[in-house]
């Protein structure tokens, strides 16, 4: 070695004062330094490292570091000795036998060989430096980054990267990567509060880890969404059973502090290697498969199929078509007549939206309302037909139909996302010289399920302004008798699958008779749809049923075509 060349050259005394400095600086070193022999038997501490180990200096001499101190880091100090070279630097953990109270403890060690005359290994020498606050932050930061700081599931960082690992498995194990959603989520922070909300996530986290056999399962990927993977062979050969099980479970019951609250899971479902290769063809075809569980009804699991993924290009398709029909001119508002039982007069009609594709032809409101609503585009579509609906209720009252009125379908999204809707109604129906009672709007019974105060407030604002406010499809929804007192509606329109059986089911038409009765109790008028056959509107009107609405009557028809409707009928 170089130095010990140097000291065969050097004087005497430089070599003696060379040692005291070595000397001085072991003894008053900050960093702990030892010195073992090849046997790993202590030759020689400082006081730091005493200091460090909580012990006199002199409980060393004599004791083998790992029969004082066991650790897995003998494997490197082995290992040092059979290459003989330079020198290695490492960090491990350590606990304290004898002082549990110090837990986990990181040190940063450098060791380093000295060799005698003959080559061999004589001595260890290694220096130690405590680390523990370190690591510490570290692990700190680690954590803030990638696990979820309110449920303590791995977050989309964390799971993104253990998913790249799998997919980096030579060779390649199949998987399963399941996307599930909370469905009604938001109605839960709405009307119990986001701290009830919080709860729930933890909950539902702990859920879908106990069905998946442990914590750290789920991964929740932001809001409602959660993910996990499934690699176990069992699982995946019963993956329908583990599915079905993660529904059910979501969807029990939360007791949240006294409260009570209800959600359920929509889960999609893709396999690697079948359903993609990558994690972004994986996670986009588990969300097209979740995404068609919430089109089919919610509460349910649904697996990625090349079907399932061309439909949804369809969707993607038609959407983009869809935010150019209305400049196009491919929308058209048709009318659908309504009559008043008691004397076959046509006295009101509903505005119903038509779209003729130019090349898939008529595409159905089934369709196409769904997606307007998911692009936001529906806020735009509902004010045009709202607009023309009210220059076409003006043209009607031209034919000496002054009490004619025409109601429109309001979307739930139009009140969530246009505040000026009312406003603006209210002045283009002053601009045109109408009453307000001339344009009706009909809702859903979903929208009821939002209870908040602006929802209420914008309903009771119309209705005060003398807009009537008619509930539709009543009985097929989530509507219970306490939505009908709560809000100010003014017509119940009972839905088609009721009246369609109602002439031959007896249990369908007691429901009929029953939900007119109960109307007019409430003040309310009544419309039945789907009305097809004599039998049932001589069923409707003995029931007391005010208005009719259906092919019996007539279909849906341009703005044209009712005028001279309208006409025929006054001659």
């Amino acid at each position: 070695m170089e130095s010990e060349a140097w000291a065969q050259r050097a004087p005497e005394d430089e070599v003696l004062k060379q040692l005291r400095l070595a000397d001085t600086y072991f003894r008053h070193s900050v960093a702990s330094l030892v010195i073992l022999d090849r046997d790993f038997n202590f030759v020689r501490v400082n006081q730091t490292y005493a200091d460090a180990c909580r012990r006199d200096i002199n409980d060393f001499v004599g004791h083998n570091h790992f029969d004082l101190f066991p650790s897995d880091a003998r494997l490197i100090f082995e290992e040092v000795l059979r290459s003989k070279q330079g020198y290695v630097t490492f960090t491990r953990p350590f606990e304290f036998a004898d002082q549990p109270e110090r837990g986990v403890t990181y040190w940063d060690w450098t060791l380093v060989p000295v060799l005698d005359l003959a080559g061999e290994v004589e001595y260890l020498v290694f220096s130690l430096v405590e680390v523990t606050a370190r690591k510490r932050a570290e692990q700190l930061i680690w954590h803030q980054a990638n696990i979820d700081g309110l449920t303590g599931a791995p977050n989309r960082y964390l799971f993104k990267e253990r998913l790249q690992q799998r997919l980096d498995l030579v060779p390649p194990a199949p998987f399963a990567l399941l996307l599930l959603d909370l469905d009604h989520f938001k109605e839960v922070n709405d009307t119990l509060g986001h701290d009830k909300g919080d709860e729930l996530l933890i909950e539902a986290v702990r859920r879908i880890d106990a069905c998946l056999g442990g914590p750290g399962q789920a991964a929740r990927l932001g809001g409602d969404e959660f993910a996990v993977t499934v690699t176990d062979r069992e699982q995946l050969a019963t993956l329908d059973n583990l599915a079905g099980r993660l529904v059910a479970s979501v969807a029990a019951p939360y007791h949240l502090g006294g409260e009570r609250a209800f959600v359920s899971a929509s889960i999609g479902i893709a396999h690697y290697p079948t359903d993609g290769a990558t994690i972004a063809d994986l996670l986009r075809h588990a969300d097209q498969a979740m995404y068609a569980a919430k089109s089919a009804g919610r509460n349910r699991y649904t697996r990625f199929s090349h079907a399932l993924q061309d439909a949804m290009q369809q969707r993607i398709s038609l959407s983009n078509d869809l935010r150019d029909a209305l400049g196009l001119g491919q929308l058209e508002v048709h009318y659908q007549p309504i009559v008043e039982l008691a004397t076959g007069r046509v006295c009101k009609a509903e505005a119903l939206l038509r779209w003729h594709h130019p090349r898939r032809g008529a595409v159905s409101p089934a369709h196409f309302v769904p997606l307007a609503e998911a692009s936001g585009l529906i806020v735009d579509i509902g004010d045009w037909v709202f607009r023309r609906a009210a220059e076409q209720v003006r043209r009607v009252m031209a034919l000496d139909c002054p009490e004619f009125q025409i109601g429109v379908n309001v979307s739930p999204l139009q009140f969530r996302n246009d505040a000026g809707m009312r406003k603006r109604w209210l002045a283009h129906l002053a601009a045109l010289g109408l009453p307000t009672r001339s344009v009706g709007i009909e809702i859903t019974e979903g929208l009821l399920l939002d209870v908040s105060a602006e929802l209420t407030e914008t309903l009771r604002r119309f209705s005060a302004a003398g807009i009537q406010i008619s509930l539709d499809d009543f009985g097929t929804g989530y509507a219970s008798l306490a939505y009908l007192t709560r809000f100010d509606l003014d017509v119940l329109k009972i839905d088609r699958t009721f009246v369609h059986r109602m002439d031959s089911h007896a249990s369908d038409l007691a429901l009929c008779e029953a939900i007119v009765a109960m109307a007019h109790k409430l003040g309310m008028t009544v419309v039945a749809e789907g009305v097809e056959t004599r039998r049932q509107r001589d069923l409707l009107e003995a029931a007391g049923c005010d208005y009719g609405q259906g092919y019996l009557f007539a279909r849906p028809m341009a703005g044209p075509a009712l005028e001279a409707s309208l006409r025929g009928a006054r001659h």
